[in-house]
């Protein structure tokens, strides 16, 4: 098995040299191969981990790095700390880490560790293990590290855990002695205070032993499902219960982490797509909305019709929908939602886990450094899904949006007025308020796009988000990778806004300043840039006969604009703006009597801090002769 997989790793290692030498990009490869044994009666664990890894990097490596997470479930851990010492706590979390018992404390520890047969030394720092390596990792080098570790899972508080509140027995994420990511930038060692997570892809070779009453899905494809039976089983075998425990055989491809959950009340549907795709969910009837769960499965199935279409093709054969955790949390190839939940909520959480799959999962950035390019375009997407869902009467009760980001332009332009908004460019263990992170990650990563789209077009922006997925999964793209595609499918240039909304707080605020009416009988309209951050603009003119005008307004940055003709509209272009411009001025052809309203922005494309200032309406223009 060894010799196949070192030429697995040579080819890889050989297939990865011309994209190396033409992109200066590599990345690390590795696989893990892991035998658990799990006591149930008290909540323990034993494995061996054995890792293969290959050094794409072109730097010699003398130390290696594990996330041991479930250490940081014992008082005084950096978790516990930062918990009860930020202004605003997670409730989920609060004071609950420094309360725990011995018995209720989460730990993993590593009792050996070999490099290629040789013992290495080792320090349990915390949420993370300190390896000296016995001999350096050179360039193109691959490694065997063995390992044997053991565990206690905690209590449940955040996402992973044991008897979570809705009664589920085992949520096992980041749950194994995990290598850290190493890439251009170095080791990525950062430890666990409840935050985001990073890792490389890798293969997945996973047994685990527990009591046969229990059902286990999550990452990964069951292979000996003849054996361990509860739904896995192929259609008209009779499963044979041999004793007291199953042991499961899980196998994953080029995934980053490897999750799964366990109880023995499980109840297991599947619904295998027209594409190949089998859905697995998992429950608790007792304790869930089971009508809800059971409802579930065919409205994912039109989900995943919609994501694959708008945003990539799913890479996976399977995708696991799991009763467990503390809310929802993603992982590959499966999510952990608590099921203790409306239908529109159910649905709302499951697509959102769902779309993680596309921007955590297969393109992978890291999260540590930039949240919002997962977080932020998961919430993009989901809301585009959940409205197209609603469109199709799928979801009774689900107000169809014209604009579903409506909401989070409104979320943000408040926020940013407190003063309390903290730049996109913090690394997320480093903002000072959980309230800050939220907005940076969820509202203002959404905002990111929905902005993005009105700059350069929808029809341009659909055809560059696809083309992002396309050229960059399984990649780690940054957000200059991004705004690169972005720009090359447009033809514009976007730096400018990457610096605004990534590297700052400032804010949009354009304003309907006066109209007038000139000598030969134009209307001048004059607008100004009252806030920091420039946008190009889009300027809709209605008359009193009911006829409309639309124009466009470049930014001189962006050294050209979107497609003028859009959602049946029609824009004049007009003289691009530069940015250090305060006003600028538009001559309507008309005369001031017939102008009705000028409204910046109709569409709602941009998070504008003070939206009344945006317009003008007949009784409030200031009317004069020249």
């Amino acid at each position: 098995m060894y010799a196949r997989l070192f030429w697995f790793f040579l080819c890889v290692s050989c297939s990865l040299v011309p994209l190396s030498a033409q992109r200066g990009y590599w990345q690390q490869a590795l696989s893990y191969q892991m035998d658990v044994e799990f006591e149930v009666e008290r909540h323990r664990y034993e494995g061996r981990q054995v890792l293969h890894y290959v050094n794409h990097s072109p730097d010699t490596l003398r130390r290696l790095f594990y996330h041991l997470y479930f250490n940081a479930f014992q008082p005084g851990s950096m978790m516990d700390q930062r918990s009860r010492s930020i202004v605003d706590p997670d409730p989920r979390v609060g004071e609950r880490i420094s309360q725990l018992s011995q018995s209720e404390i989460g730990y993993l520890k590593v009792d050996g560790l070999t490099q290629d047969g040789r013992p290495v030394r080792f320090e349990e720092v915390g949420t993370i293990l300190e390896v000296e390596l016995n001999q350096p990792i050179l360039p193109g080098d691959t490694i065997r590290m063995e390992m044997a570790f053991r565990a206690q899972v905690p209590v449940q508080i955040r996402r992973s855990g044991r008897d979570n509140n809705e009664g589920v027995a085992y949520s096992m994420a980041q749950w194994y002695p995990k290598l850290c990511e190493y890439d251009y930038k170095g080791w990525h060692a950062n430890p666990y205070v409840g935050r985001e997570f990073y890792g490389n892809w890798g293969d997945f070779d996973v047994k685990i032993s527990i009591d046969a009453d229990y059902v286990l899905g999550g990452t990964g494809y069951v292979q000996n499902g003849n054996e361990v039976g509860h739904g896995y089983e192929e259609e008209g075998v009779k499963v044979k219960r041999k004793g007291r425990k199953n042991t499961w055989h899980f196998k994953a491809d080029r995934v980053h982490d490897f999750m799964w959950a366990a109880d023995p009340d499980y109840v297991h549907r599947k619904l295998k797509r027209k594409t190949g795709t089998v859905m697995h969910f998992l429950y608790q009837p007792e304790q869930s909305n089971a009508e809800a769960w059971e409802r579930l499965p065919d409205v994912m199935d039109r989900a995943f019709d919609i994501i694959n279409e708008r945003f990539g093709a799913y890479p996976y054969r399977q995708y696991s929908f799991i009763q467990g955790g503390d809310g929802g949390m993603e992982y590959p190839m499966s999510t952990l939602i608590t099921g203790k939940r409306n239908f529109l909520s159910l649905v709302g959480v499951s697509v959102h886990e769902l779309m993680h799959s596309w921007y955590q999962g297969v393109l992978g950035n890291n999260e540590s450094l930039y949240p919002w390019m997962d977080e932020g375009f998961t919430s993009f997407a989901t809301a585009e899904v959940m409205n197209q869902l609603a469109r199709e009467g799928l979801l009774p009760g689900y107000k169809v949006r014209e604009n579903p980001h409506r909401g989070s332009l409104e979320g943000l332009a408040r926020i940013a007025l407190t003063g309390t908004e903290e730049p996109m460019s913090t690394h997320a263990d480093h903002y000072t308020t959980n309230t800050a992170y939220s907005v940076a990650a969820y509202v203002k990563g959404a905002v990111y796009l929905t902005q993005l789209r009105g700059v350069v077009g929808h029809s341009t922006f659909d055809r560059a988000l696809l083309r992002y997925y396309n050229q960059w999964k399984f990649r780690h793209p940054t957000p200059n990778d991004f705004i690169r595609v972005v720009e090359k499918e447009s033809g514009l240039e976007l730096d400018w806004y990457n610096e605004y909304m990534i590297n700052s707080t400032h804010t949009i605020d354009y304003a309907v300043e006066e109209l007038t009416e000139t000598s030969d009988g134009s209307t001048l309209v004059e607008l100004e840039k009252v806030g920091t951050m420039p946008m190009p603009l889009d300027v809709q003119v209605r008359y009193s006969d009911g006829t409309e005008e639309w124009y466009h307004i470049p930014l001189r940055i962006m050294r050209g604009h979107k497609p003028l003709q859009e959602n049946n509209r029609r824009f004049t272009l007009l003289e691009d703006w530069p940015w250090t411009q305060a006003r600028y001025s538009l001559i309507l052809e008309r005369p001031l009597d017939e102008v009705e309203e000028v409204i910046i922005d109709p569409s709602f494309h941009m998070a504008d801090v003070h939206r009344d200032n945006n317009t003008s309406l007949r009784e409030e223009i200031i009317r004069y002769k020249d």
